[in-house]
C-alpha cells in the first residue's frame, strides 16, 4: 500500500499502521524502529497524505497530523528506554537527510514536540536538529518555516540531555532559529525557554577551559557566569596590525546579544531586581569599551565595531512584537534599562561614528562599515525619539556636518584613474545621506530643523548642471551618476583578502545608484525643484533619467525609482503623455519579473501601484489621457490574472483603489470627488473583484489549508505574532470590494451611477454564463462566480433607484428561468420577494411569469413557485389583497398536476401556505371563494393522502421542513453573515465560498446599517445544517416519478444484492452462470494496453457481449479508481487473466496450439475488411498499444488482420473504440449463426 501510485490507497494504509495496537508492546516497537525511521519516513514525506478530510473545516489539523501525534509519543514510550535515544536520534537525521516538503515537515515537528520530556538527545541530537534547520527549511513559506521552528525548538526543550550539552553548544543551536519568525521576545517560546534554563541551570556539561580536564567535572556553570565570560571573550582582540580588517562576523555578536536578553529575563524572573543594576554588571566590559570609543586612539579598530555590533543587536533582538502581551511588560523593563544606559554613552558613540563617517572610510572593507555605523545611529535616533534634548543637539550638531561633507565628497572631480580610497568615499557618503533623508522622512528627524534646511544643497547639486559635459535630452545635472570600478592595482598586499568583494563591485555600485533614488525621491516630496532648475523640459529630464534608471538597476532595487516618479508622472501626464506610458509599462515589465522572488515581489508591487494608479494620475487621465487610461486598463488586466496563480496582487490593487476613490477618512472634500470620478474608468476592477476566487490545484489548497491551521494555533505556535500578515488571502479583494460598495451613498448622484454600472456589468457576466455550454457543477468555477453575481446584487438592491430596479426586473426573472445552481437559486428567488415587498407595483410582471409556455419553462417554475411560498411577507405591503391571493392560487394550481413530481411537490407546498392566507376570506363567506375552498381543500387532501407513504412521503416532509422554506425568512434574515456564509453552507457549497463575518469585522471601511446588519439577530439559521431536500437543488427528478423521455440505467446485479451475497464468493464464471449468463468463446487480450481507463471499458464492452475472458498484463488495474468508474463492476462478472507483455509471445502460440484463430486489429497491407470477414467461433482478439500498436514480434504470429472501414481524415479510432467495433460484430455473427442453428 506505501508504494502505491494511488494516493487514497497510500493514506489508508499509513492511518492504518498508525492505529496499530501491537506496536504498544516493547519488542515489538523496538523490532519495528528500522521500519518507522527508514521507509515510513519515506513515505510520510508525500505531501498529499495531509489532506484534510470532506468533513473537516478549514482551520483544523489533518487527520493524519493529529493521528502522527498520538503514534509517535505511543511509540516511543513503548520502546525500551536505552534505545529510545538511538531511534530518535534516526528519525532526526532522516529528516535532514533529504529536502522535505514543508507540510509534512511542519506535522512531523508538531509531532516531536508533542513526545514526552525525557533526556533522549546529546551533542549529536542538536546537530540533527540544526542540520535540518539549515537545510531542509531553507525554501519553505515563512509561516510555515516559523511554525516548524517553533516546535523544533520545544522539541529540543524537552528532549535534550542537558548533561551531554555545554551552554555554548545549547546557545551555538539557538543562532539557527530566526528572530523574525519563531524565537522572538515577548512570544511564549521565548518564554518557555527562559523557564526551561532556569530550570536546568548548573545542569549542563562543563566547559574545559585552557585544557584543565580536572575540575571540569565538578564546576557548575551558571547562565550568568557564561554570559560574563563570554562578553569578555568577545571584547578580547589582538592589537592591530595596521592593515585592512574585514568587519567582524556579526553572527558572534547575535549569538551573545540573545545570550543576554535571555539572562537578563531568568534574573529577573528569579530574583525581581532592578534591570538597570543587572544589565550595568552584565554589561560592564561593553559599557567601558564605549566610554572609550572615540577618546582612546589606540583601541583596536576591530573591537570598537564588535561593541557597535553588540550594541545594534541588543536594541534590535530585545524588541517585543507589538501586538503581543506575553511579555510585553517585561520587554519594556528591559528595552528601557538599556536604553538609560546607552543614553550616557550617546556622545561619546556618536563622535565616533561621525569621525569615521566624515573621511575615514577609504577601504572596500569600510563600505560594510559604513552600513553598521549607520545603522547604529539610526537605532539610536529611533530609541531616543522621545528625548527632545537629545533628539535635537544629534539633529543640530552632526547632521548637518555630515550632509555637508558628503556633498563635498561627491562633489569632487572624478579622477582620470579610478582609485579605491575615492571610490569607497563616494558610497560611504551617498548611503550617509540617504540615510539621513529616510529618517526625515521616518519622522525619526524633524522636518522642519537645520537637516532639513542642509539637505536642500543636496537637492540642488542633484539638478546642477555640469558644463563641462555635454549633456543629451535626457540627462540631467547628477542623476544616474555612477561608481567606477577602481583599479585592482590600488589594493596592493590586501588582494586576496579584498579579492572577492572588487568581484561584487556590481553590487556596490547599484546600492550607489539606488542610494541616489532614495534621496531624489525623499527631495522631491519634501523640497520639490529647486526654483531655478523647475521647467518642463528639467521635468522631462528628470523622468527620463528615471526611466534610464529602471533598465540600470536591478529589478529588486528599483522602489525608490517608483516612488520619484509617483510624485513626477502627475506633473507630466498632459505634456509628455507618451514618456509616462513608456515609464509606467516598462515599471509594470520590471515588477513582473519579480513575481518568484517573494522577498523583493510584494514591496515594489506596493510601490509601482501606488506610482501608476496615484490619485492624481487617476484624475487627470480619466479626463484628458486616453491613451495613459487604456495602458492602466491593461496593466489592471494583467494583475487580475497575475492574481490567479499569485495570491494577494488584486487585494493590493483593490486596496490602494478603493482607499483613492473613497478614502475612509473623507477629509479630502473635492479632491476626493474627484479622484472618484475616474472609477468610471476602471470599472472593470470592482466587477472582477466582486466575482474574484481563484480555482486552486489541490497542492495549492493543502498549503492555504495549513497555513490557516498554524494562524489558528494560537500561543501555541507564535509564529503568527511575529510574520507580518499582508492581507493575501484570496477572500480578501471580495471583503474588500463589498466594502468599498457597503460605503456607497445611494444619495450621491455619482455613487448611484456607479452601482448601476457594476450591477448591469455583473449581469452581464451571469448572462455570459448562463449562454455558455459550459455545465455547471456544484463547485466548478462558473457556478462560483454566478453565485458570487447574485450575492453582490443582494447587498447593493437596497441601495438602488426604483427606476433602475424597474428595468432590472426582466433581468432577475430571465435569470430565474435559467438552470441554476441550488446556491444560485435561493439567491435568485430572494431578490425577486426583496423587490416585490419593496416595489409591490411589479406583481402583474410577477404573474406573467406563470403563463410561460410549460414545455420552455420545465422544472425552472419551481423557482417562482418558491417565492409565492413566502407570499405572507410580499402580500402586507399589496393592494386589493384579496384579488392577488386570487391570482396566485389561480397561478400555483395549473402546476399542481404537472407531470414532474418536482413542480407539483413545489407547486404544492405554495398552494398550502398560499391558502393558510387565503382561507381566513373562505371562511368570511367573500363571493367566489366557497367554491373554490372546497377544490383547493379536496386537492390538498388528496395530496396529503397521496404523499403519506413511501419516498413521496420523505420528500414532502423534507421540502417542508427545508431551511429557505422553513427557518428562513426574506426580511429578518438580510445580512451579511446569511448572504455569504449561511446560504453558502447551506446550500452545500464548498467552505472555500464562505465569508465569515469576522472577515468584514477586520475592514475598518465596511459599513454597515440598521437595514442591513453585519450578522444576524435571530440564530436560527445559523444553527442549521445543510438539508437532504435534493430534488430541485441538484437538478435531478424524483426517481419513482420518471418519464419515458429521460433516459434510465439499470443495473440488475445491483437490484438483488442482498440475495447475491454467496454468488460474489464464487469466481466469475460460477457467478455469471448461477445468473444463468453464458460466455461465447471469444477471447479478448489487452496486454499491450496501458491506460486504466481502456482497460475498464473494454472489460465493460467484454462482458455485455459475452467474451470469455479479457487478458490484462496486471490484475492490479482492477483496484484503480479510473478503471472501476468505467468497467461499472464488470470484473465482477468476467474472467480476467494477467500475461505480461513479454510473455505474450509463448501465451499466443499455446492459444494456437488450443485451435484459437490470431486476430489482430492492426492496419496492414494484407488486412481484411471487418464488413467482409468471417470470425471463426474460437477467435483470439489481439489489441495493441495505444502509441505503438502491435509490435513486430507479434504481427508474425497473426493468422489475420482486420481493420475497420474508414471515411475520415484522421486514420486512427480510441483503442477501446476499435475493440468494441470488432467484439460486437463477432457477437453479431455468431447470435445470427446461433439462431439460424436453432431455427434448424
Amino acid at each position: 500500500m506505501f508504494h502505491s501510485e494511488n494516493k487514497s490507497l497510500m493514506r489508508e494504509g499509513v492511518c492504518h499502521l498508525l492505529e496499530l495496537q501491537v506496536l504498544q508492546q516493547p519488542d515489538f516497537a523496538l523490532a519495528f524502529s528500522q521500519f518507522i525511521v527508514g521507509p515510513f519516513m519515506d513515505v510520510l514525506s508525500e505531501t498529499s497524505l495531509f489532506y484534510r478530510s470532506a468533513e473537516q473545516s478549514v482551520g483544523y489539523s489533518p487527520e493524519l497530523g493529529a493521528k502522527l501525534q498520538v503514534f509517535l509519543a505511543v511509540f516511543f514510550t513503548s520502546l525500551p528506554a536505552e534505545h529510545r535515544g538511538c531511534v530518535l536520534l534516526e528519525l532526526i537525521q532522516q529528516l535532514g537527510s533529504k529536502h522535505w516538503c514543508a507540510v509534512p515537515l511542519l506535522f512531523l515537528s508538531q509531532a516531536l514536540s508533542k513526545l514526552p520530556p525525557s533526556p533522549l538527545l546529546g551533542l549529536d541530537g542538536l546537530a540533527a536538529l540544526r542540520e535540518v534547520l539549515r537545510c531542509t527549511m531553507i525554501t519553505h513559506q515563512v509561516l510555515l518555516r516559523g511554525a516548524a521552528q517553533c516546535f523544533l525548538l520545544k522539541s529540543a526543550l524537552c528532549l535534550t540531555d542537558v548533561s551531554a550539552v555545554s551552554l555554548d553548544d545549547f546557545f551555538s543551536f539557538l543562532m539557527h532559529f530566526h528572530a523574525d519568525e519563531s524565537l522572538c521576545r515577548g512570544t511564549q517560546v521565548w518564554n518557555q525557554l527562559c523557564v526551561w534554563l532556569s530550570d536546568n541551570e548548573g545542569r549542563f556539561k562543563p566547559r574545559t577551559v585552557d585544557g584543565d580536564h580536572t575540575s571540569a567535572a565538578t564546576k557548575k556553570e551558571t547562565i550568568k557566569g557564561y554570559v560574563q565570560d563570554e562578553i569578555h571573550a568577545f571584547l578580547r582582540v589582538p592589537a592591530s596590525t595596521g592593515q585592512t580588517e574585514r568587519l567582524p562576523d556579526p553572527k558572534e555578536a547575535e549569538k551573545l546579544a540573545r545570550a543576554i536578553l535571555l539572562c537578563v529575563d531568568m534574573e529577573q524572573r528569579q530574583l525581581g531586581t532592578a534591570m538597570t543594576n543587572i544589565l550595568e554588571l552584565l554589561l560592564s566590559p561593553l559599557l567601558d569599551t564605549l566610554s572609550r570609543v572615540s577618546t582612546n586612539i589606540y583601541l583596536p579598530l576591530r573591537k570598537s565595531d564588535k561593541s557597535l555590533q553588540l550594541v545594534l543587536q541588543l536594541f534590535q533582538l530585545g524588541q517585543t512584537p507589538g501586538c503581543q502581551s506575553i511579555g510585553g511588560e517585561l520587554g519594556d523593563t528591559v528595552n528601557v534599562a538599556l536604553e538609560k544606559l546607552i543614553f550616557k554613552l550617546t556622545d561619546p558613540i556618536q563622535d565616533f561614528i561621525l569621525r569615521r563617517l566624515c573621511g575615514e572610510l577609504q577601504e572596500l572593507f569600510d563600505v560594510e562599515r559604513a552600513e553598521l555605523y549607520l545603522s547604529v545611529l539610526s537605532q539610536l535616533l529611533a530609541s531616543y525619539s522621545s528625548t527632545p534634548h537629545l533628539h535635537i543637539k544629534v539633529q543640530q550638531n552632526n547632521f548637518p556636518k555630515l550632509i555637508k561633507h558628503n556633498l563635498t565628497v561627491l562633489q569632487e572631480s572624478s579622477q582620470q584613474i579610478p582609485s579605491m580610497t575615492h571610490q569607497v568615499a563616494r558610497a560611504v557618503a551617498m548611503a550617509s545621506l540617504a540615510k539621513v533623508c529616510s529618517l526625515v522622512e521616518q519622522e525619526v528627524i524633524a522636518t522642519r530643523s537645520e537637516t532639513t534646511f542642509a539637505l536642500k544643497a543636496l537637492n540642488d547639486y542633484f539638478y546642477s548642471s555640469v558644463p563641462s559635459v555635454s549633456q543629451s535630452q535626457s540627462s540631467l545635472g547628477n542623476f544616474n551618476k555612477r561608481l567606477l570600478k577602481p583599479q585592482t592595482g590600488d589594493l596592493s598586499c590586501d588582494l586576496a583578502v579584498q579579492g572577492p568583494l572588487v568581484k561584487d563591485w556590481g553590487r556596490i555600485a547599484a546600492n550607489f545608484m539606488r542610494d541616489q533614488w532614495i534621496c531624489l525621491s525623499f527631495l522631491i516630496k519634501t523640497i520639490g525643484i529647486p526654483e531655478i532648475s523647475r521647467s518642463p523640459e528639467t521635468l522631462k529630464a528628470a523622468l527620463s533619467c528615471s526611466v534610464e534608471a529602471l533598465a540600470l538597476l536591478p529589478s529588486d532595487l528599483v522602489l525608490p525609482v517608483l516612488t520619484f516618479m509617483e510624485t513626477l508622472l502627475p506633473q507630466l501626464l498632459i505634456t509628455e503623455e507618451a514618456l509616462c506610458v513608456e515609464a509606467v509599462t516598462l515599471s509594470w515589465d520590471l515588477v513582473q519579473t519579480l513575481s518568484s522572488n517573494g522577498q523583493a515581489f510584494w514591496p515594489a508591487l506596493k510601490g509601482f501601484i501606488s506610482m501608476a494608479f496615484h490619485r492624481h494620475l487617476l484624475q487627470l487621465s480619466h479626463t484628458q489621457a486616453v491613451t495613459f487610461v487604456a495602458t492602466l486598463k491593461q496593466i489592471a488586466a494583467d494583475l487580475i490574472e497575475l492574481s490567479q496563480a499569485k495570491s494577494g496582487v488584486l487585494g493590493v490593487l483593490l486596496q490602494h483603489c478603493c482607499q483613492t476613490w473613497l478614502p475612509t477618512d473623507r477629509s479630502g472634500g473635492e479632491k476626493a470627488d474627484g479622484a472618484f470620478s475616474s472609477v468610471f474608468s476602471h470599472i472593470n476592477i470592482l466587477t472582477e473583484a466582486c466575482v474574484y476566487g481563484p480555482v486552486l490545484r489541490k497542492d495549492q489548497r493543502l498549503l492555504q489549508d495549513v497555513q490557516t491551521y498554524v494562524e489558528q494555533l494560537g500561543d501555541e505556535c507564535t509564529v503568527k505574532v511575529i510574520v507580518a500578515s499582508e492581507n493575501r488571502d484570496e477572500q480578501f479583494p471580495r471583503t474588500c470590494v463589498l466594502a468599498f460598495l457597503s460605503r456607497l451613498d445611494s444619495s450621491n448622484s455619482e455613487h448611484e451611477t456607479l452601482m448601476e454600472a457594476v450591477v448591469m456589468a455583473l449581469l452581464k457576466k451571469d448572462n455570459d454564463i448562463s449562454k455558455s455550454k459550459v455545465r455547471k457543477n456544484i463547485n466548478a468555477l462558473q457556478h462560483r462566480i454566478t453565485n458570487r453575481v447574485w450575492q453582490t446584487l443582494l447587498l447593493l438592491l437596497p441601495k438602488l433607484r426604483e427606476e433602475f430596479v424597474a428595468t432590472l426586473l426582466n433581468h432577475v426573472f430571465e435569470a430565474g428561468f435559467c438552470s441554476n445552481q441550488a446556491s444560485v437559486k435561493y439567491l435568485i428567488e430572494w431578490m425577486m420577494i426583496l423587490i416585490l415587498i419593496r416595489y409591490p407595483q411589479h406583481m402583474d410582471s410577477f404573474w406573467a411569469c406563470f403563463n410561460m409556455d410549460q414545455e420552455k419553462t420545465k422544472t425552472s417554475i419551481c423557482t417562482f413557485l418558491s417565492v409565492l411560498v413566502h407570499f405572507d411577507v410580499i402580500i402586507p405591503n399589496l393592494n386589493n389583497k384579496a384579488a392577488q391571493l386570487r391570482k396566485a392560487l389561480n397561478s400555483i394550481l395549473q402546476w399542481c398536476f404537472n407531470h414532474n413530481f418536482s413542480v407539483r411537490l413545489y407547486a404544492l407546498l405554495a398552494l398550502k401556505r398560499v391558502w393558510s392566507l387565503a382561507e381566513v376570506h373562505a371562511e368570511e363567506g367573500a363571493d367566489g371563494w366557497g367554491g373554490l375552498s372546497t377544490v383547493i381543500k379536496a386537492c390538498l387532501n388528496q395530496a396529503e393522502a397521496m404523499q403519506s407513504t413511501g419516498n413521496a412521503n420523505k420528500n414532502w416532509i423534507r421540502i417542508q421542513e427545508h431551511f429557505f422554506f422553513g427557518a428562513f425568512h426574506p426580511i429578518r434574515d438580510y445580512s451579511v453573515e446569511t448572504i455569504f456564509f449561511t446560504f453558502p453552507s447551506l446550500s452545500e457549497l464548498t467552505d472555500d465560498e464562505w465569508i465569515p463575518p469576522w472577515k468584514f469585522e477586520k475592514l475598518s471601511c465596511f459599513s454597515e446599517s440598521p437595514s442591513f446588519p453585519l450578522k444576524n439577530p435571530a440564530p436560527d439559521l445559523s444553527q442549521l445544517q445543510p438539508g437532504d431536500w435534493i430534488q430541485q437543488d441538484k437538478g435531478q427528478q424524483d426517481q419513482e416519478e420518471r418519464w419515458a423521455e429521460v433516459q434510465k440505467k439499470i443495473t440488475p446485479w445491483r437490484l438483488g444484492i442482498q440475495e447475491q451475497e454467496p454468488e460474489l464468493h464464487l469466481v466469475p464464471s460460477q457467478r455469471a452462470a448461477r445468473l444463468g449468463k453464458l460466455h461465447g468463446a471469444l477471447l479478448v487480450v489487452a496486454s499491450l494496453i496501458d491506460k486504466p481507463t481502456n482497460l475498464g471499458g473494454l472489460c465493460r464492452t467484454c462482458e455485455i457481449f459475452g467474451a470469455s475472458s479479457l487478458v490484462l498484463d496486471s490484475l492490479r488495474h482492477i483496484n484503480d479508481k479510473h478503471f472501476q468508474s468505467l468497467s461499472v463492476s464488470s470484473e465482477l462478472w468476467l474472467p480476467l487473466l494477467e500475461v505480461k507483455p513479454v510473455e505474450l509471445t509463448d501465451f499466443l502460440q499455446e492459444k494456437k496450439s488450443e485451435g484459437y484463430c490470431i486476430v489482430g486489429v492492426e492496419q496492414t497491407a494484407n488486412s481484411q475488411s471487418l464488413q467482409d470477414y468471417q470470425f471463426p467461433e474460437k477467435t483470439l482478439l489481439l489489441l495493441g498499444n495505444e502509441r505503438e500498436g502491435i509490435p513486430a514480434n507479434l504481427l508474425q504470429m497473426l493468422d489475420v488482420c482486420v481493420e475497420i472501414p474508414q471515411q475520415g481524415v484522421i486514420r486512427s479510432l480510441n483503442v477501446h473504440v476499435s475493440a468494441a467495433l470488432l467484439i460486437w460484430e463477432y457477437t453479431r455473427q455468431h447470435l445470427a449463426s446461433g439462431s439460424a442453428k436453432a431455427d434448424a
